[in-house]
């Protein structure tokens, strides 16, 4: 069995729930994630089955879109709304919609971005949330993302001393919503935090098409495969090629070919099928991966 499905994540589950879960569902060990989501977002988490897990660094590099709320007034030790309160800054009613859109569009480009203390990412061969957890302090390192859009989605909504309002990012590989939504607030000059999110696109598939883990279940059971996405659906960004007869007889063997191309790394395709990942050697394509 190989293929990608586009899994509709729902609270509370880790992307390694989710793949525990399929597991156990499919019968196939072979499955991995195209990216990570946190416990309390929920949507769309691309799953590769079969031989598509080979496919599954590329997945991850493509963009990914995400739908939110931002709440300012005060900001937390997870940076959305399940950690504990840090730091409190009343907003005033002054504060326009005009100016929140001004700072958003401050943030569209390549950015840094110091990851959340309650995080995943390695440090000295532990996770940042582990030295949370046990109230060690660890200094985090910075890491350069894209944001490719980032906007204001429903108007200003005054609640007490806070304000809330909607947005829509689409970003590159990396990016951490919950501390864009703590720079934006420091940018402003108030406390923030991310109070809401769904991941509505990842790797070219979009939450409208998603299916939950119990749909894909019964899908399953009815011996309905329709769930499963072909592996073509996987190769993210690349830019594609198409091989003659051949060349494709070249590259099944893992020998050089010679094309007429300039791109690093090339998803290479016969008849609407994908044959390899080729990688640019000594101004010739070598394979990297071969998928028949």
């Amino acid at each position: 069995m190989s293929g990608i499905i586009n899994v509709k994540k729902e609270a509370g589950m880790t992307s390694h729930d989710v793949i525990f879960k399929l597991r156990k569902i499919l019968g196939e060990k072979k499955i991995g994630h195209g990216g990570t989501l946190d416990p309390d977002v929920t949507g769309v988490l691309p799953v590769a089955v079969g031989k598509a897990t080979r496919l599954i660094e590329y997945m991850q590099e493509e963009g990914k879109v995400y739908e939110g709320e931002i709440t300012l007034g005060y900001t937390t030790t997870t940076e959305d709304a399940s950690g504990d309160l840090v730091e409190r800054t009343p907003i005033p009613m002054s504060l326009t919609e005009e100016e929140i859109d001004r700072a958003m569009q401050c943030f569209i480009g390549e950015i840094r971005q110091v990851p959340p203390l309650y995080s995943a990412v390695k440090v000295k061969g532990r996770k940042l949330y582990e030295y949370a957890r046990a109230g060690e302090v660890v200094e985090r390192p910075e890491r350069r993302v894209v944001i490719h859009q980032f906007e204001r989605t429903s108007p200003l909504l005054f609640e007490g001393d806070c304000a809330r309002f909607s947005f829509r990012v689409r970003c590159g590989k990396g990016t951490y919503v919950r501390t864009l939504s703590v720079d934006l607030g420091a940018r402003l000059g108030f406390a923030s935090h991310m109070s809401k999110l769904v991941r509505t696109g990842s790797a070219g598939m979009v939450i409208e098409d998603a299916l939950t883990i119990e749909e894909v279940a019964s899908l399953f059971e009815a011996g309905d495969k329709s769930f499963l996405q072909p592996i073509e659906h996987g190769i993210g960004d690349l830019p594609q090629v198409s091989l003659g007869k051949e060349e494709v007889v070249e590259v099944v063997h893992g020998r050089f070919v010679s094309l007429d191309e300039s791109a690093d790394l090339l998803a290479a395709f016969a008849d609407d099928r994908l044959i390899a990942i080729l990688e640019k050697r000594e101004g010739c394509y070598k394979p990297r991966k071969v998928f028949i």
